[in-house]
């Protein structure tokens, strides 16, 4: 691949993506980038055909990025052969009949040819142990369900593209289910969590009675009762937790080529501003509170601010405002009613939620499964020591309560191309409406179809959290923070970075409207 053959475009305001002719060429690409990474450089993702580079803009300048990837010198990949790793599988997926008469053969004969075929791990995505495997063997080309489930059960094993793969976990996805498998394919407490790292030979083999590796794998979430501390430890006990709550610092960056998604809280700038009051490192994990409807009980005394969406707050009975730092006395019951506006609340303890972290951090995602568990009733969180510095006195800045319907930059897409060239003004000019189907993973919208220009199947390319895919259906779903990092969908826009927080206060039912992005400074 010479240096002329790559295209280089933007992924919104923070990310470029370099496309090349084959798969061959997009990994040796990133072979070449990771060798040569500059600093400020926060994440680099390879895929089918394209490697994603996102960039930490304080350090590293889009420009001076897209200098660096047109110029790196590329050499032949010569990564020697992984290990071989049997998986097991029952060819009893829900799109097997469908799927083979769609590829013109029948479908013991589409099974002959998947369990015969010698796969390999291209690359991994989409969520953690998710791997992305070709073969030579493998002469189809497999279009994706038109609209993607909301809902693909741990196992499942299906044909995208050229690719197959296995969910690790349940998640939405867009591939076409032939069978299921009980491997293990992630495990968060393993040292060695991926069954099928990069590089990896893969057979898929008749499951044998008990079938190796059937033991559901040692998640963080398993352990949700101990939280990684003693139980004398414990400094809040969770009497309700409302619709839901997790524990959230700032996600988990530079894990995104290993399929792991940033998470972290939606709305960031409101757990910065709730862990600054009682004095804690603006990244300290605090509760993210989702419609209000939380209690809990302080085992000791405590110090406390509630930030983001906008509901009663009381302490011991006693009426508190929110954006403020408020003692919480042990003992005292801390009640966080239904939000009157905004969808999500963040709970800051002055010393953090100290539960163990999983991967770099203490967030819960709730699409890979990684961290702690979705709190419940009964659950005991620990708490760190206080830090040095002292409670502010208070935070001057007015913080008003986040509005119903939301005004969100967009920056350029890398696939606008794609779409009919009435698509993009349909885009800004439409005031679209939040769905039901709305989440930590992503946000469906429903408004007036986006026609595509370009019909055939896009190749998986990394995401970011705020890339807007557009599926078949032409209806737009925003990707957040625990979306899935590699995705097949063409990305017609980016959300900007300075909007992504807004989104966590989109409710179900509310109108977004798009405008389009100031220039970022020189």
């Amino acid at each position: 691949m010479t240096r002329a053959e790559r295209k280089i475009g933007p992924f919104g305001d923070r990310a470029l993506l370099a496309e090349t002719a084959t798969l061959a060429d997009a990994l040796a690409l990133h072979a070449a980038l990771a060798a040569t990474r500059p600093p400020g450089l926060r994440e680099l993702v390879p895929a089918a055909r394209t490697v994603l580079a996102v960039v930490d803009p304080a350090r590293l300048s889009l420009a001076a990025a897209a200098a660096w990837i047109a110029d790196v010198e590329v050499t032949a990949d010569a990564a020697a052969p992984g290990p071989l790793v049997e998986v097991p599988i029952r060819y009893d997926g829900a799109d097997l009949a469908d799927t083979a008469a769609l590829l013109g053969v029948s479908a013991d004969e589409l099974v002959r040819r998947h369990a015969g075929a010698r796969w390999r791990v291209a690359f991994t995505g989409f969520a953690p142990g998710f791997a992305y495997l070709v073969s030579e063997d493998w002469a189809f080309d497999v279009p994706r369900l038109a609209s993607p489930r909301t809902r693909v059960p741990a196992g499942a094993v299906g044909l995208a593209g050229g690719f197959s793969g296995a969910y690790p976990r349940e998640t939405p996805g867009g591939w076409r289910l032939i069978g299921t498998t009980d491997a293990p394919l992630f495990d968060a407490a393993s040292a060695d969590p991926v069954l099928l790292p990069p590089g990896a030979r893969v057979r898929f083999v008749a499951p044998r009675e008990p079938i190796r590796g059937a033991t559901p794998p040692r998640t963080a979430e398993l352990s949700r009762r101990h939280w990684g501390f003693a139980e004398d430890a414990a400094a809040i006990r969770v009497v309700e937790p409302g619709p839901l709550a997790t524990v959230q610092d700032l996600g988990r960056a530079g894990r995104a080529h290993l399929g792991i998604a940033r998470s972290g809280a939606l709305d960031r700038a409101a757990l910065r501003r709730a862990n600054r009051l009682v004095g804690n490192p603006e990244g300290e994990a605090g509760v993210e509170i989702l419609l209000g409807g939380f209690r809990a009980v302080a085992l000791r005394d405590a110090w406390i601010a509630v930030t983001g969406a906008v509901g009663p707050i009381e302490v011991d009975g006693a009426a508190v405002g929110p954006n403020t730092a408020v003692r919480w006395p042990a003992g005292a019951e801390l009640h966080v009613g239904a939000f009157a506006a905004g969808l999500r609340g963040y709970l800051a303890v002055r010393g953090g939620i100290a539960v163990a972290p999983v991967a770099g951090s203490r967030a819960t995602d709730v699409l890979a499964g990684l961290g702690p568990g979705v709190l419940r009733a009964g659950d005991a969180l620990p708490v760190g020591a206080a830090p040095a510095d002292p409670v502010p006195a208070l935070d001057v800045a007015p913080w008003p309560a986040p509005p119903r319907d939301l005004e969100v930059e967009l920056a350029a897409g890398p696939r606008a191309a794609w779409f009919a060239s009435s698509a993009l003004p349909a885009l800004f000019e439409t005031a679209w409406t939040v769905t039901g189907d709305a989440d930590r993973v992503g946000i469906r919208l429903d408004g007036p179809e986006l026609p595509r220009a370009r019909r055939e199947e896009l190749p998986s390319e990394g995401m970011v959290p705020g890339a807007i895919q557009v599926p078949p259906s032409g209806r737009p779903t925003i990707l957040l923070a625990d979306g899935p990092v590699t995705g097949g969908y063409p990305v017609i826009a980016v959300v900007a970075d300075s909007s992504l927080d807004a989104l966590a206060h989109a409710r179900p039912g509310a109108r977004i409207r798009f405008r389009h992005a100031r220039p970022a400074p020189a």
